[in-house]
């Protein structure tokens, strides 16, 4: 265990959750389906995590390599687990919680804020915010990999760290708290086709769909909360990328609602999830700089 925790945190943390997630497949296996997959798909994962530990000295001799080890590895595993929640959440919790985010959300705000926005929805506007949407997806890799080639390797390990720690937090509270969103729950009590006129709007959606399938990933929302890291992690270290993606984040966190992904007090919840993980993550980050520093 020692061992473990004296490993690039990025690392140990990948180990960990993978880890998690081959228990939950086993502890569950009555009820996953093809659990011998899904468990082999972590153990891969794991074997491959493990020896680019074991290697790190011939990654890191050359540029390209070490962008493998740092950036591609983890940007897979965490498309892969995600991937793989659609077979394990209903296994672990098999009753969504929907009801109860729309009742928090009528209470909160008055009424159900999806349609509520339908008084705003135009074309232009569902083709801009669902191009803000889908940036959710190069936001933490356009900042690792400016960090990586500018050679600030301290800085983009406390970001790698941060960024995978929201993401595993954020697929334990689907875990948790599985829910579909609006989109699929609330359709039928929407009066406006969203996408009709958009130019761009409907492909998106539909490749999105395709690419993610229906994994119950509504609460909390996961859009918020890494946005929300990788704009505070830019504030730190590019403030150059922070003010031009700033107004894209502000953007990506309405759309969620407007775009009928999510729930408003799904939001919330990805305000929760940012604050915890830079909370807990930040803190853990910070003392194992100290114990690294007196092991020395």
């Amino acid at each position: 265990m020692k061992t473990l925790f004296r490993l690039r945190p990025a690392d140990s943390l990948t180990i960990i959750f993978l880890l998690f997630l081959a228990a939950l497949s086993l502890v569950f296996h009555e009820k996953v389906h093809h659990v011998q997959t899904l468990f082999f798909t972590y153990a891969l994962l794991l074997l491959i995590q493990v020896s680019l530990i074991k290697t790190t000295g011939f990654f890191a001799s050359n540029r390209l390599l070490d962008l493998v080890r740092s950036i591609l590895f983890p940007v897979v595993c965490v498309l892969i687990t995600f991937n793989s929640l659609g077979r394990l959440v209903h296994s672990v919790h098999p009753r969504d919680i929907d009801p109860l985010l729309i009742r928090l959300d009528y209470l909160i705000f008055g009424g159900y804020p999806t349609i509520m926005l339908e008084s705003i929805s135009n074309p232009l506007l569902t083709d801009v915010l669902q191009v803000a949407y889908s940036t959710y997806y190069f936001l933490p890799l356009s900042l690792g990999l400016m960090l990586k080639l500018q050679g600030r390797d301290l800085e983009f390990d406390r970001t790698l760290f941060l960024i995978l720690f929201c993401f595993y937090l954020s697929y334990i509270g689907y875990l948790l708290f599985p829910a579909l969103g609006p989109r699929y729950v609330m359709n039928h009590l929407q009066s406006k086709n969203l996408t009709a006129g958009s130019a761009i709007a409907e492909p998106i959606q539909h490749f999105l769909n395709e690419l993610e399938g229906i994994k119950r990933d509504a609460f909390p929302s996961g859009h918020t909360g890494v946005a929300l890291v990788v704009s505070v992690l830019a504030y730190q270290y590019h403030k150059v990328f922070f003010w031009v993606t700033l107004p894209v984040i502000v953007m990506l966190i309405f759309s969620t609602v407007y775009c009928r992904y999510h729930y408003a007090v799904d939001i919330i919840g990805g305000f929760i999830l940012f604050a915890t993980t830079l909370l807990v993550g930040g803190s853990y980050y910070g003392y194992w700089q100290v114990r690294k520093d007196i092991d020395r």
